[in-house]
């Protein structure tokens, strides 16, 4: 069983979620990190990525809260 409260606490796993997220987005679109040079490049990025069901169903796979030796 996964302990919640001890995993929100570790800042890891807030790294993991953060690249899990980026990685698919950046992989899709071709984006590499000197394509973002504004936030308003930044946000229009995660604009693009929110209106693509493909680049959706990509991050919900990436995002996994569950590891393979807790699935058994």
């Amino acid at each position: 069983m996964i302990n919640w409260k001890v995993r929100f606490k570790n800042p890891v796993f807030y790294v993991q979620l953060g690249i899990s997220i980026m990685a698919p987005i950046f992989a899709y679109l071709g984006i590499t990190a000197k394509d973002i040079t504004t936030w308003d490049s930044f946000f229009d990025i995660f604009k693009q990525a929110l209106s693509n069901p493909y680049i959706l169903c990509l991050i919900a796979t990436s995002i996994r809260p569950w590891t393979p030796s807790a699935i058994w």
